[in-house]
């Protein structure tokens, strides 16, 4: 495993790349309404990130065809756009972006309630984003990665819900997807030592009811077995000297 470190100068790139992200997705959030298709969310969050001097890095990866990933309901990750998909009233919606600055890639995900959604909704949602913020108590030079892992499943398990163990967090930088893999519920080993300079996409996928999943035949679109709702919450993340930098939230 080849996990890197990122320079001052890449890190301020990467910095850079995750506020730009944070900005698409506040300002996209506002165009979550009942009515509007998952495709027309896509149209306008591609034109943010390329209004901004980026390029949408989910856009042709291994032939996605979509700027973003937008699930809803029991679609974990990875729901491609479409014109037929139209936003409900009491739908959770998931939106997954990312974008490339200068070469520098940065990933962040969110769970948006559209309108009145159930108090277990509601619920899931809370608990899928303090999971993440649990796990990133241990994104500290020193600890190991499954210090991490293990944060994240202990939140979530006080909750019986489910744990995606078939999709996981992964390392980034100059390429969307690096080493580690970032599992959300803990491992038998203590994985790597975390060091100054790593960037992390750190990612709980969290399902109200079972852990399993499914691909539909779309190849893309993983949903839940049992059909329960499902959240996502992610951000990239720097080990530093000191407390963990959250690159796509600084507000």
């Amino acid at each position: 495993m080849s996990v890197s470190i990122k320079s001052e100068h890449e890190i301020e790139l990467m910095r850079h790349a995750g506020h730009l992200l944070e900005k698409v997705h506040n300002e996209l959030a506002a165009h979550i309404r009942p009515g509007i298709s998952t495709k027309e969310l896509d149209r306008i969050g591609e034109e943010m990130i390329r209004s901004l001097g980026c390029t949408p890095n989910f856009l042709n990866y291994n032939g996605f065809p979509g700027s973003f990933c937008i699930s809803i309901n029991d679609e974990v990750v990875h729901g491609i756009p479409s014109k037929k998909k139209i936003i409900q009233e009491g739908d959770l919606v998931k939106i997954d972006a990312g974008l490339i600055y200068q070469g520098y890639h940065s990933d962040a995900a969110r769970t948006y309630a559209v309108g009145e959604v159930s108090p277990e909704a509601r619920q899931l949602m809370e608990v899928t984003k303090q999971s993440f913020f649990e796990g990133i108590k241990f994104a500290k030079a020193g600890n190991h990665l499954n210090d991490i892992s293990k944060a994240i499943g202990a939140h979530a398990a006080k909750y019986n819900y489910g744990i995606v163990r078939d999709l996981v967090g992964h390392g980034i930088g100059t390429h969307l997807h690096e080493d580690p893999q970032i599992p959300n519920f803990p491992q038998k080993r203590r994985g790597i030592k975390l060091m100054p300079g790593m960037t992390l996409a750190i990612e709980p996928m969290i399902n109200i009811g079972r852990a399993d999943v499914a691909w539909e035949d779309d190849d893309w679109t993983v949903v839940t077995m049992d059909g329960s709702l499902s959240a996502h919450y992610e951000n990239t993340v720097l080990i530093t000297d000191g407390e963990p930098e959250i690159l796509t939230l600084t507000k």
